[in-house]
């Protein structure tokens, strides 16, 4: 499940220090905060957004002095709700020049999604604190174990979130450049 991203994501109704003295209880590991600058493209040979559902983006993001390039499709493609996405990304020496060849092919710049994350690491999850310019804070769980299938590592996952039994805000079924494109 090398390029298979599994994860859910929840609006923050407070600060996030309860789930962190949570995590922090069951020893996980704390990040430190990074800024992450993603840039959302459309394709000129098949537009991203002329869906009922979107449910394909590409974004180049460039974070604390490094870049990467990419690639998300999430499925199920006709469904509003996903459970998980193909992922594949690249990190990229030159982030301007990659800007500079999208729009030499006719990509079209579709929103830019300003955050800073701050990414935990517990047992097999990724627990991510995101407050994102204009949309507000979330945290987003993903799995990064091993698992056969998407819906052993969804169950595992779920598993993990209602252990830690703490309120979270709703569940987002859509990711930022929705919520920033207003395509909720």
């Amino acid at each position: 499940m090398q390029y298979t991203e599994i994860e859910q994501k929840f609006r923050l109704p407070c600060p996030p220090e309860e789930l962190k003295a949570l995590l922090l209880a069951r020893g996980a590991t704390p990040g430190r905060p990074s800024r992450q600058v993603d840039t959302y493209d459309n394709a000129p040979h098949r537009d991203f957004l002329d869906n009922r559902v979107v449910s394909e983006w590409l974004p180049v993001r460039v974070e604390d002095g490094s870049s990467s390039l990419n690639f998300k499709r999430f499925h199920p493609l006709p469904e509003p709700v996903k459970t998980h996405c193909d992922e594949y990304e690249t990190t990229v020496a030159d982030a301007e020049a990659v800007r500079r060849l999208l729009d030499a092919l006719d990509f079209a710049e579709l929103t830019v999604v300003d955050k800073v994350r701050e990414e935990w690491r517990a047992d097999e999850v990724a627990v991510a604190f995101d407050t994102v310019a204009g949309l507000g804070d979330f945290v987003e769980f993903e799995f990064k174990g091993d698992a056969d299938t998407v819906e052993d590592a969804t169950a595992r996952l779920e598993a993990f979130i209602a252990s830690l039994r703490i309120p979270l805000g709703p569940r987002v079924h859509l990711g930022c450049p929705h919520l920033a494109l207003g395509l909720a």
